[in-house]
């Protein structure tokens, strides 16, 4: 799918693409996103869960600080070329990716060595070390090659749905990522203190009401997504599932 100017516009509530600073486009299904290029404005933007193999289109935004893009389809860390020429840029979450590989150690080396100015690398801190180990450990990258892009991913066979939204998020409440974090806030979500939590027997009692916790901020993180007609849609399916609710209660309380 690709990203129109229709739903940059409608998602960050701007008028023009040069003046949208923050965009949102978590779970979309995109796999284009080449309108980026017409966005120099741009602070941070959100891409985790999509289908997405380059990074070429966002090297036109020289006011990049925040770039997150886990669980895409970005083939190779030649993609870091395209990131290089951003001076601002300093959180970049790119894991869960296919260009991570199988050595955890080269792949934060490489991505250090080539954007030393980061802070935070998948939601870990960039120490100044590490910085001075990259140079010698990490590996420099030249712009992809064609074999290094390939044919293009395949689309995603399935919708994200709210369900997959509280299995993107880290199963403990209090380690909750950057991503995860900034939106719950935007919410009026509290971040709960571990004195919170029950033992572990306690914790078995209650992981129904955990599981529908998750759900819950699944579904308030995909609702800021919708338009007006999406809205009223589920406007309209919850009093029809709440009136059903009440049927079956006043059923219950009549046997």
């Amino acid at each position: 799918m690709k990203l129109t100017r229709k739903m940059v516009l409608s998602r960050a509530k701007a008028s023009e693409l040069h003046s949208v600073r923050k965009l949102n486009c978590w779970g979309s299904r995109l796999t284009d996103i080449s309108i980026c290029r017409e966005m120099p404005s741009l602070e941070v933007i959100t891409l985790s869960v999509n289908s997405i193999s380059t990074l070429e289109p966002v090297s036109r935004c020289r006011q990049l600080s925040e770039l997150y893009l886990r669980k895409n389809c970005i083939p190779s860390l030649a993609e870091l070329f395209y990131l290089k020429g951003l001076p601002c840029l300093r959180v970049l979450w790119l894991a869960e990716n296919p260009c991570c590989g199988a050595c955890p150690h080269l792949y934060r080396m490489t991505v250090l060595r080539n954007l030393p100015h980061l802070q935070k690398l998948d939601n870990q801190a960039v120490t100044e070390e590490e910085v001075s180990r990259a140079l010698v450990e990490g590996e420099e990258v030249t712009a992809p090659s064609r074999e290094d892009l390939g044919s293009g991913p395949p689309e995603l066979s399935y919708t994200p749905s709210a369900v997959d939204a509280a299995a993107e998020m880290p199963r403990d409440p209090l380690s909750l990522g950057e991503e995860e974090t900034s939106i719950q806030g935007q919410l009026g979500l509290k971040r709960p203190s571990r004195d919170q939590f029950p033992s572990f027997p306690q914790r078995a009692a209650t992981s129904s009401r955990k599981n529908r916790n998750n759900v819950l901020t699944a579904v308030l993180l995909l609702l800021r997504e919708l338009d007006s007609e999406g809205l009223e849609a589920v406007h309209q399916r919850v009093v029809s599932r709440l009136q059903a609710l009440q049927k079956q209660e006043l059923q219950e309380a009549m046997e």
